[in-house]
């Protein structure tokens, strides 16, 4: 089974990915207008002699514009959730990387390299060229700083767990001054709601899952784990595990939540009623409560806790 790509979206984005029947459209952008813009920093280490940022500046020239769009490796990342598909109200679309391969051969494709540090190896491709002024020498530097400044971000982006699709003019229409990529259907192989999906968005989702034959789920967010979950139209659970959303049979047998294997029930279903009235039993604020007492301990601890 071929890698997947995830594209998080949001739920006004819908009707802007799929206006084509047979199409998928996507919206690229240049490395210029990324939301990092740090990223170009990450090229080589800029304290050097004047001299030597001169051969180097004059070497790469401008860094070529090439529309890229940007995917990341994992349905289950929160912030991603949060962030691009609208706090849980948008929706993923996978895709699967091998026929995106394919449908644009001469695209590039590449995970990002986290790093806090520029990458030492440029500039010993650096120091060489600017000592030989080879060719050869020369075309190793551009491709090493034109690899990095559209492949490498900060590790504080580490989450997004991204990977990038470098395109080429010809590839793009662009409409309405944004650069949108046509993506053949058979490429999108699910589609994802958010937990937090209005009910007509579901059934719009539903309904072009459907129509692509492509899977559906919806992404539901447990009790007892940080990682969501996804559930198909059956019913049935399934966790995003070594890469692929695969269906989950360790589940709870109450709430049907997916738990560590080997257990019967997830942490919360496996409170008693027992536990419940020993807990309530060594609450010593619930007798404050009942003497009518609470509010006046809330506030001298309040109180305390100012040093008054």
């Amino acid at each position: 089974m071929g890698a997947k790509l995830y594209k998080y979206l949001a739920p006004d984005d819908l009707d802007k990915v799929f206006p084509i029947d047979g199409m998928c459209t996507l919206k690229c952008s240049y490395p210029k207008d990324f939301n990092d813009p740090y990223e170009l920093f990450l090229t080589i280490d800029y304290n050097q002699r004047p001299d030597v940022l001169a051969f180097y500046r004059e070497a790469i020239g401008q860094i070529p514009q090439y529309p890229t769009t940007c995917f990341s490796k994992s349905p289950d990342v929160v912030p991603m959730w949060a962030h691009y598909a609208f706090n849980h109200q948008g929706f993923i679309i996978e895709i699967d990387e091998e026929k995106l391969s394919a449908a644009f051969p001469e695209a590039s494709f590449g995970d990002i390299d986290y790093r806090d540090t520029p990458n030492e190896q440029i500039l010993e491709f650096l120091y060489r060229a600017n000592a030989t002024c080879k060719p050869r020498h020369i075309y190793f530097l551009q491709r090493a700083v034109w690899n990095a400044a559209y492949f490498t971000k900060s590790t504080l982006w580490l989450y997004e767990q991204e990977k990038r699709m470098v395109a080429h003019d010809d590839d793009i229409d662009n409409i309405n001054n944004l650069m949108l990529i046509r993506i053949p259907i058979e490429c999108v192989t699910a589609l994802i709601v958010g937990y937090k999906a209005t009910e007509k968005n579901k059934l719009d989702i539903s309904a072009i899952a459907g129509q692509l034959g492509c899977s559906y789920y919806e992404m539901l967010v447990g009790r007892s784990s940080l990682k969501p979950y996804f559930v198909s139209p059956d019913k049935a659970v399934h966790s995003f595990v070594y890469g692929v959303i695969t269906t989950n049979d360790n589940l709870c047998k109450t709430c049907k939540e997916p738990i560590t294997k080997g257990n019967t029930h997830c942490a919360w279903c496996s409170i008693s009623q027992n536990h419940e009235v020993k807990a309530a039993e060594r609450n010593f604020l619930r007798r404050l409560s009942e003497m009518g007492m609470l509010d006046k301990y809330y506030k001298d601890m309040e109180r305390i806790s100012k040093g008054q």
